[in-house]
């Protein structure tokens, strides 16, 4: 009959093999620092993480990077904290210390193939902050072959693109985009994909190739009804092409689908109408915008601009002092009025009712301000080249008591 001592070694095997098990994991779960044992397991969840976390919804990154690196010490294998950090350090304009957190990370053996992604990601965000075109294209392409519907890498390859006016290279990513994206993301990126046709017709222009630059505006106009920088240069293109008809055509479009941008053709179409020898449909056109949109001061000082030039300088001035009724922060319309002031003798009673509608004035200046980076321009833009958004510029706006210089970034 067997004894307890006939399984005493299988106990005691068996009590070693439980020993090391619990030793293994105890190493793995606690570390030494500053002379005492950390548990790894509540590292994340020290004051130092918390607050770090905390910091950074109040955008308070100095303070953020000092704590998540307090809890980036207490736990050296978080990979979420590390990759945190490193993002600080980019967006403190401290792109070394960042790629060289983010390229420490991807050593690691045991990353999977979704955190191998997303290291890579921030990765060419730092190359691409500090300006390494190439690295940061490498960086995108290498996420997408782990990941091919990354939108994010996606997304960055195609700003990159478009940063290098490599625009062919953009639309086809844009598409690619388009294909992963939502019924709500649809709109947007038809809009996107018509301002990059519209580039790519530029393109073409410039190389000489007409043809292919009249196809490009006229799909960008397919794509999205509202891209009107395509019907401009269609419009400028039958212009050069001796097609004046065609060019007002055009023009005439821009002032039927997004009357706020009429503006933009209104020189163009008072050129044409006096090279075809019929200025009155010009005025025609700028009377019916009026009763459509009376508070569009622009269409006002196009039609007193054309007015004054036949001579007819009083009923000019009406137009701007309606002009400036609706809109009296314009500058350009000041600058009319005194024109036409001067050219009637500067009469006394016109001056005073100028004085009396400007009183409260408020101007802004003619460069434009893209309202997501607050990139100006002394044009209107459709692209910005700061932060590569499309369509985002506006006027802007400064009281007469500052000077430009003043003016709110």
């Amino acid at each position: 009959m067997a004894t307890i001592t006939d399984y005493l070694p299988l106990l005691v095997g068996l009590l070693s093999l439980l020993v090391g098990l619990w030793a293994g994991k105890a190493w793995e779960r606690y570390k030494l620092h500053d002379g005492r044992w950390v548990d790894r397991r509540k590292a994340r969840h020290s004051p130092h993480y918390i607050l770090g976390l905390n910091f950074l919804v109040s955008n308070q990154v100095d303070q953020a990077v000092e704590e998540l690196s307090h809890a980036a010490g207490l736990d050296q294998d978080s990979l979420e904290t590390h990759v945190i950090l490193g993002n600080l350090y980019r967006e403190r304009g401290q792109v070394g210390r960042a790629i060289q957190v983010h390229q420490l990370l991807l050593q690691r053996s045991r990353l999977s193939r979704v955190e191998h992604g997303y290291v890579l990601l921030c990765l060419g965000l730092d190359f691409k902050r500090g300006g390494f075109v190439g690295r940061a294209l490498e960086a995108f392409n290498e996420v997408l072959r782990l990941d091919p519907t990354n939108r994010y890498a996606l997304l960055n390859l195609e700003k990159l693109h478009e940063e290098q006016h490599q625009w062919a290279e953009a639309y086809a990513i844009r598409q690619r985009v388009m294909e992963l994206g939502s019924d709500e993301s649809a709109a947007a990126d038809r809009t996107i994909l018509a301002f990059l046709e519209h580039a790519l017709g530029l393109e073409a222009l410039a190389a000489g190739d007409t043809a292919t630059a009249s196809q490009r505006f006229q799909a960008a106009i397919d794509r999205d009804r509202t891209t009107v920088p395509a019907y401009l240069s269609l419009g400028d293109l039958r212009a050069t092409q001796g097609d004046d008809e065609g060019a007002i055509a055009a023009w005439e479009d821009v002032v039927r689908v997004a009357p706020e941008r009429a503006y933009l053709a209104f020189d163009r179409l008072e050129a044409a109408h006096r090279r075809l020898g019929h200025p009155e449909r010009f005025v025609r056109a700028c009377e019916a915008l009026i009763r459509d949109n009376p508070q569009d001061w622009r269409a006002h000082r196009a039609l007193a601009h054309q007015l004054a030039g036949s001579g007819e300088v009083r009923r000019s001035l009406e137009l701007l002092f309606e002009a400036l009724a609706q809109s009296p922060h314009a500058l350009t319309i000041h600058q009319a009025i005194w024109h036409s002031l001067s050219e009637l003798g500067l009469p006394d009673d016109q001056i005073r009712r100028y004085v009396d509608l400007t009183q409260e004035s408020v101007f802004y200046l003619d460069p434009h301000i893209c309202t997501r980076c607050r990139y100006r321009s002394t044009e209107l833009l459709w692209h910005c080249p700061h932060c590569h958004e499309w369509n985002t510029f506006v006027e802007e706006w400064i009281s007469p008591a500052k000077d430009p210089e003043g003016a709110p970034a």
